[in-house]
């Protein structure tokens, strides 16, 4: 009767272990730490999001710099071939079909200047400014023949003009003649893209020509033309920017931030590899390299958080064009501006540099 009881007490005792390691281990075997080569008690790696087979197009203008550089090396197609999006490249003369583009859901990013950003708010296309990539002291200015005699603004009065209408180069014209007390019908002004006022410039079909670089610098050092005012020596500052469609900013932030994180990244190279960057660009653009290094000098790229002060520039930026009817309805510019990306691409860069 004791044996009975003891072998008894010891089949509910074995059978309470099991239970016990079967609860353990979900009803599998535990692998052997030593000869295991998964841990299944791991979380398991985030999924990578599917973007569906996403293209995104970026609008670059002619002309050496970040963009150039960056599309030479193949540095945004690298970053979001990561994540699986393609990248697609359009060209463009300046900033207002760029915004058109946008506009019509055919293009994610651009680099342009002030204006095309105030007349596209006012149009209400759904953009975002996410950095700021040129200062505007120097990268606008009015051109002349080098062996033009005109000297001043003021001695436009009468004189053939030319400028890309809604451009940085065509807000820099209005406001320096706003500034020199003349009226716009006092000159004639000849609307024309750089591709159509380079050749009308050099043949004698404009006595002027109000314009960005790098036109400004080539001109000049080619012996064709000298600077009859700039931003700085006018007081009027042409900033230019980086922006985004805005439905993309909101569904995909995190792809606003890699395209900015790359822009700062290949901005870096170039700061720390001068001379070989310079070879890229008298490559690309079939120019001289004492030409590349000019426009260095006289527009140093920068990409920043858009302040206080440039907003209260681009202000004051449509606030007059308002008073030209050049846009139809009051705004508040700051409604476009959004830093969050950019700060966070400037720290990315920082710790992911290009070698």
């Amino acid at each position: 009767m004791k044996l009975i009881k003891k072998s008894t007490a010891w089949m509910i005792l074995t059978v309470l272990m099991l239970l016990a390691a079967g609860c353990g281990s979900n009803g599998t075997t535990a692998p052997n730490s030593e000869n295991s080569t998964s841990a299944p008690n791991a979380a398991p790696s985030p999924a990578v999001k599917d973007y569906g087979g996403l293209t995104l197009t970026i609008g670059i203008q002619p002309g050496p710099g970040s963009y150039s550089l960056a599309r030479s090396k193949g540095w945004f197609e690298e970053e979001f071939d990561k994540v699986g999006v393609k990248v697609e490249w359009a060209e463009f003369q300046s900033g207002p079909p760029m915004t058109e583009a946008i506009a019509a859901g055919r293009l994610d990013f651009a680099g342009l200047g002030n204006l095309p950003v105030v007349t596209a708010q006012a149009a209400d296309i759904g953009f975002t400014e996410i950095a700021q990539i040129i200062d505007g002291k120097s990268n606008v200015a009015i051109i002349v023949p080098k062996d033009s005699t005109l000297t001043t603004i003021e001695e436009l009065k009468g004189k053939k003009i030319a400028v890309a209408k809604g451009s940085n180069a065509f807000n820099f014209l209005y406001r320096g003649l706003d500034k020199a007390g003349l009226k716009p019908s006092d000159l004639e002004i000849i609307q024309l893209q750089p591709n159509e006022a380079q050749p009308a410039f050099e043949t004698g079909g404009v006595d002027a020509w109000a314009t960005w670089d790098p036109y400004i610098t080539t001109n000049v050092l080619t012996g064709k033309a000298k600077v009859l005012t700039d931003g700085e020596a006018l007081g009027v500052l042409s900033p230019s920017f980086l922006i985004a469609r805005t439905k993309l900013a909101e569904e995909h932030p995190e792809l606003i931030t890699s395209f900015l994180k790359v822009y700062e990244q290949a901005r870096i190279w170039e700061e720390q590899h001068l001379d070989e960057a310079t070879q890229t660009y008298t490559k690309q653009f079939q120019v001289d390299a004492a030409v590349i290094k000019a426009l260095r000098e006289r527009v140093t790229p920068i990409n920043l958080p858009i302040s206080s002060e440039v907003i209260a520039q681009q202000q004051e930026t449509a606030d007059f064009q308002l008073k030209q009817k050049t846009i139809r309805k009051s705004i508040d510019v700051s409604k476009v501006v959004d830093n969050q990306f950019i700060e966070q691409a400037i720290k990315d860069a920082a710790n992911e540099p290009k070698s």
